[in-house]
């Protein structure tokens, strides 16, 4: 396990480190790093959770040494002056901030988690737009929800603020263009829907960047900016007084704790408790017991589809339901869950679903107990369930369990991952052994040989294909999760996801017909 939080850290250091190598470039300019212009805009001191960390990995090269987690956008929910906002920082150090095949997903994703949980957009802008050397048209159809999105935040009563850090051209202009607040550095920030050498192949006409979109020209001409600054740090400073004038924070009470205490087991146990094997079996209450309060949680019906763990408990003092795995569900598994579920829902309990299944059990006994109808109430109830719903892939994800424990296609509020998580319909061995019995049974019937040889081929194919798919790294690099974490922090983790989806429970929004119109 420690391994896999290793290469999980190196690949998070990874885009930094190219990034960074274009230093003497910013400084030229007077500007800050893209790290550094976050690290002012955040709270001192104060948690940020970071979306998808390993997005783009393994997406656009199969070379896992040239292969950049995060592409080339930072995402993620931090404070700004004491308000919980989604921060979106263009990472104009690799690639000059273009939209790659993972970035234009994340950053949608970060605005869908901005609408869900009403939370301020904040986006540090500076990018080439579209990715024209590797442009797949169907990219740039989906493309258009980035904008989308800005504007269902305006119309729901949610600030959209971005400062305009550098050039930005095409789709990177619209993103200040769809904004509620705009933000410029003098001489730095420029943002026209045609730069200079389109404008000219497409119109013949001759234009500076500064004629064409300058910081000062969009100030004082095109009434496209708000403020106008001085450097990134004086833009960033601007945002941050800007965000304590909306005083977001009066139109949410705090959240009334009950009193906690940290649990009673280290959490760093937690590295060697869960086994990066699937197939190694343990009991979900070991990780439990390091994640919430106190270790103490009430075990509902602990005697009865014991496969399936339903835990109530508190995390920093924030009360949740807990639905685990111990193996396959079975029909007495799903339908404890389902009752447990609905309680939970009668409560306004929210629930956290800890994915370590092979899925729904199979066999005679299984589908003479009633394993389908009971396994699909348990999806139906994890589907219609109306209280904020986190994920976390702690081991094997496999087949219609990850549908019953709420797998991404549910829309769970938050879905994260740990290192040694496996998603698919089914093991690759599985799949290669089935394949394997169907070609015997079709040479069976057909009166012919097996030609055992062909066969040990495509069991290898098949085993390779599934096993590479179904590594955490392939799915969250593939953007089928919200990030990776190391399992040690799996406590503060779910306790910055529970107060996130408390203030969205309890905030008041203003929301209007159609966005704030740009005049």
């Amino acid at each position: 396990m420690l391994a896999l939080v290793e290469k999980l850290k190196e690949l998070n250091e990874r885009g930094a480190i190219i990034s960074a190598k274009r230093q003497a470039r910013f400084e030229s300019r007077g500007q800050l790093l893209p790290r550094e212009r976050l690290a002012r805009l955040l709270d001192p001191g104060m948690p940020f959770l970071t979306l998808g960390n390993i997005a783009g990995y393994l997406m656009d090269t199969e070379d896992a040494e040239k292969s950049i987690a995060g592409s080339t956008v930072i995402t993620g929910i931090g404070f700004i002056g004491g308000v919980r906002c989604m921060a979106i920082v263009d990472d104009s150090g690799i690639m000059a901030g273009t939209l790659t095949a993972a970035t234009g997903p994340k950053v949608i994703r970060a605005e869908q988690i901005a609408l869900e949980q009403k939370l301020p957009l904040v986006h540090l802008v500076e990018s080439a737009g579209g990715d024209l050397l590797n442009y797949k048209v169907e990219s740039f159809s989906e493309g258009g929800a980035l904008f989308g999105g800005l504007a269902k935040l305006s119309k729901a009563g949610i600030p959209v603020i971005s400062i305009l850090h550098g050039t930005s051209t095409a789709g990177g202009a619209y993103m200040p263009g769809l904004s509620d607040y705009v933000i410029a550095v003098r001489n730095n920030g420029k943002a026209f829907l045609a730069g200079p050498p389109l404008l000219k192949a497409a119109t013949g006409e001759i234009a500076t960047e500064e004629e064409l979109g300058g910081a000062d020209m969009h100030a004082s001409v095109s009434g496209l900016v708000e403020y106008l600054t001085e450097s990134d740090g004086h833009a960033i400073n601007m945002c941050r007084k800007l965000v304590k004038r909306l005083q977001w924070n009066t139109h949410c009470t705090l959240p009334q704790r009950q009193p906690y205490r940290e649990p009673l087991y280290d959490s760093e146990e937690l590295a060697g408790i869960i086994p990066c094997n699937y197939r190694q079996p343990y009991d979900m209450r070991e990780l439990v017991a390091r994640v919430v309060d106190g270790s103490e949680f009430l075990d509902f019906k602990p005697r009865y589809g014991t496969a399936t763990i339903c835990l109530h408990a508190n995390i920093y003092g924030l009360p949740c339901g807990i639905l685990g795995n111990n193996g396959p569900i079975d029909p007495q598994g799903a339908t404890k869950a389902t009752q447990f579920l609905q309680l939970c829902d009668q409560s306004n309990l929210p629930v956290i679903f800890l994915q370590n299944t092979t899925g729904y059990i199979v066999g005679k006994d299984a589908e003479r107990a009633g394993m389908i109808k009971h396994g699909s109430k348990m999806i139906q109830a994890v589907t219609n369930l109306e209280v904020p719903r986190i994920t976390l892939l702690t081991g094997a994800s496999f087949g219609a369990g990850n549908y019953g424990m709420c797998g991404r296609a549910f829309d769970p509020d938050f879905l994260y991952t740990f290192p040694n998580a496996s998603t698919g319909v089914m093991g690759g061995a599985q799949a290669a052994g089935t394949m394997s019995m169907v070609a015997r049974g079709k040479a069976a019937v057909a009166g012919s040989e097996v030609n055992e040889r062909a066969l040990e081929q495509q069991e290898a194919f098949i085993t390779s294909m599934f096993d590479g798919q179904s590594s955490a790294f392939y799915t969250s690099g593939h953007l089928m999760d919200d990030g990776m974490i190391d399992p040690r922090d799996t406590r503060q983790t779910l306790g910055f996801l529970l107060e996130t989806v408390w203030e969205t429970r309890h905030r008041t929004l203003r929301p209007n017909s159609f966005g704030i119109a740009r005049m």
